[in-house]
């Protein structure tokens, strides 16, 4: 006895014990109807059921294992929304109603959509908590990781609705081959028309991968300088020591020579002192010395040289290099600012005098011969 024989037959059963079960309601019998109904009720608190049960087992043996897999798995089927579970349910219990080809046939379009719907939901979390996973191994707290996981997470959802999209439009009848042809002649069309805005994304992403700087960095772009706020898809915000926010288009910044001062290990410092011509040969010899004594008194310094560069035009040049071993501007100037209280007082000591510019002019009288 095939299915429908079966089910006509019991539904006879019933309704010659109750009659008012036999009347017809929209081309199936009150029977029929009672029996959708309880069966899609059923169905939908079973898989409910069931998949509440699954996300418990998951989660003990994630608990046990410490196993990614059933993290994301876990995290995966939590994404299962009502609607979907209730359109499954309720379109497998249209077994128990007798309906034309087309309604069947509808019925089962819109129960596609919706299961479409849901798997794109699945795929689009399931790349999402990988993609994080990644990022955040890798980039840890670093706020650069919002920035990253921005650009991922629209290019994802991009491609993943974007393919749904196309299967629910191939579920209702529609020719897709048509339309992903018109879409990439259509496709060059658009990429030619904002290609500009092509470029900054695809300099978004050069940035994201290569980093060439991060949020929070302090770097300086030309004549422009500041830490780095936000990176976004078109373009990069920096704020300035003055306050205002700057804003850079990402392909100008990589086509640009960027300093990033964050990176920087340590600070290599050359600065210049002059004194006058008056000055001793024997005071010159000590001055070198004088000045690598005042640097290596610092534990964060490290001392290079310190020579008699030259004759200026009013002074004699002396030029002293050494490192800072922190990046700190603020270290810096604390101890050059040291270095230059404690040579102006040897010096003062010593009774060598700071060059500063003068000029010598002498007279001649006139009709006086030179001796």
């Amino acid at each position: 006895m095939d299915k429908k024989n079966f089910l006509t037959g019991h539904y006879k059963d019933i309704t010659s014990e109750f009659p008012l079960l036999a009347e017809s309601l929209l081309g199936n019998s009150i029977l029929a109807w009672c029996v959708f109904l309880l069966t899609g009720v059923f169905l939908y608190l079973l898989t409910y059921f069931v998949i509440h049960l699954m996300l418990g087992k998951i989660r003990r043996l994630h608990e046990k294992f410490s196993s990614t897999f059933f993290d994301v798995l876990h995290d995966v089927f939590e994404e299962t929304t009502r609607l979907s579970i209730f359109t499954a349910s309720f379109y497998a219990a249209t077994i128990a109603l007798t309906l034309s080809t087309e309604t069947r046939e509808v019925l089962k379009s819109i129960a596609v959509t919706v299961l479409l719907i849901q798997a794109g939901m699945w795929v689009s979390e399931a790349g999402m908590i990988v993609i994080r996973r990644y990022f955040k191994a890798r980039y840890g707290d670093n706020p650069s990781f919002l920035s990253t996981l921005g650009l991922f997470k629209l290019t994802i959802r991009t491609a993943v609705w974007g393919i749904v999209f196309l299967l629910v439009l191939d579920n209702f009848g529609v020719d897709i081959t048509a339309l992903i042809a018109g879409l990439g002649v259509g496709g060059i069309a658009v990429a030619l028309a904002v290609q500009n805005i092509l470029g900054d994304l695809i300099a978004s992403l050069s940035i994201i991968l290569d980093k060439p700087f991060e949020v929070g960095d302090f770097i300086i772009v030309d004549d422009l300088l500041g830490t780095v706020e936000h990176i976004g898809i078109k373009t990069t915000r920096v704020r300035s020591l003055s306050g205002e926010q700057l804003v850079f288009a990402n392909s100008d910044l990589l086509s640009s020579r960027v300093r990033n001062f964050k990176r920087m290990y340590e600070r290599r410092i050359v600065f210049k002192i002059g004194v006058t011509y008056q000055t001793p040969s024997e005071k010159l010899k000590i001055i070198p010395d004088m000045i690598k004594a005042a640097l290596e008194r610092h534990e964060e310094v490290r001392f290079d040289r310190s020579h008699f560069q030259g004759f200026g035009d009013f002074s004699l040049n002396f030029e002293t290099v050494y490192y800072v071993l922190k990046p700190d501007y603020n270290l810096y100037m604390d101890i050059q600012q040291a270095i230059n209280l404690e040579l102006y007082e040897k010096f003062e000591a010593e009774g060598i005098e700071f060059a500063y510019p003068t000029q010598t002019l002498f007279i001649e009288k006139p009709g006086e011969e030179a001796a």
